[in-house]
């Protein structure tokens, strides 16, 4: 298995990409925001993006995205293919893209926002934490792209300061050296989100 920074030979992967995050989003039921082929060969060609191969088989993939003139990066788009997952994969693509996100762009505030238990896990072990919309990005580019999820008018309705996702923060300037090692209990996380879950289906209910 190779893991390494993707480029333009990589183009012949972008459409399995975009078919498995859709395909993921299905599954799961829950928000992931959809990209397409032409989204993927875009992030593909910059050096921003981490892909998986086994041999010539598309295994795993994920991307930068950068915000408010280098002030911002989000890792996004991190996938698996089905045929790879439980094996540890998604976790090493992590780190990989964390690692590329510090080495390009040292000075930056890493974010993300996910619904995912195992990668809000995953980013709490390398030194996110959990805060609120107000501390990411403001750069509207990045909320549009929250326009094919499933949530969308959950954020709308909240005039984006909180959503079934949860917003995580790298600070490189807050952190120490050392990435953090410490195991975190995943219930907590079950537990925020189950709370947002039920406090926008009352929301919901009551709208209706």
């Amino acid at each position: 298995m190779k893991i390494v920074i993707a480029n333009e030979s990589h183009f012949k992967f972008a459409q399995i990409i975009s078919d498995t995050i859709t395909e993921s989003a299905k599954v799961r039921g829950t928000g992931i925001a959809k990209r397409t082929p032409e989204y993927i060969q875009k992030r593909l060609q910059n050096g921003n993006a981490i892909i998986a191969l086994d041999g010539e088989k598309f295994a795993g993939f994920c991307y930068i995205e950068v915000w408010d003139h280098n002030k911002f990066v989000a890792n996004s788009g991190l996938i698996v293919h089905p045929d790879y997952r439980n094996q540890g994969l998604a976790k090493k693509i992590k780190e990989r893209i964390f690692e590329l996100s510090r080495e390009k762009f040292p000075e930056a505030k890493i974010f993300g926002i996910t619904t995912g238990l195992a990668v809000m896990k995953m980013n709490y072990e390398l030194g996110y934490k959990p805060v609120t919309f107000s501390e990411l990005t403001t750069d509207p580019e990045f909320w549009k792209g929250c326009q094919t999820c499933k949530n969308f008018d959950v954020l709308t309705r909240t005039e984006q300061k909180m959503c079934l996702c949860t917003g995580m923060l790298f600070d490189a300037a807050a952190k120490k050296k050392e990435v953090p090692k410490k195991e975190v209990d995943s219930k907590v996380f079950k537990r925020l989100k189950n709370i947002k879950e039920q406090l926008f289906l009352k929301k919901k209910k009551k709208n209706e």
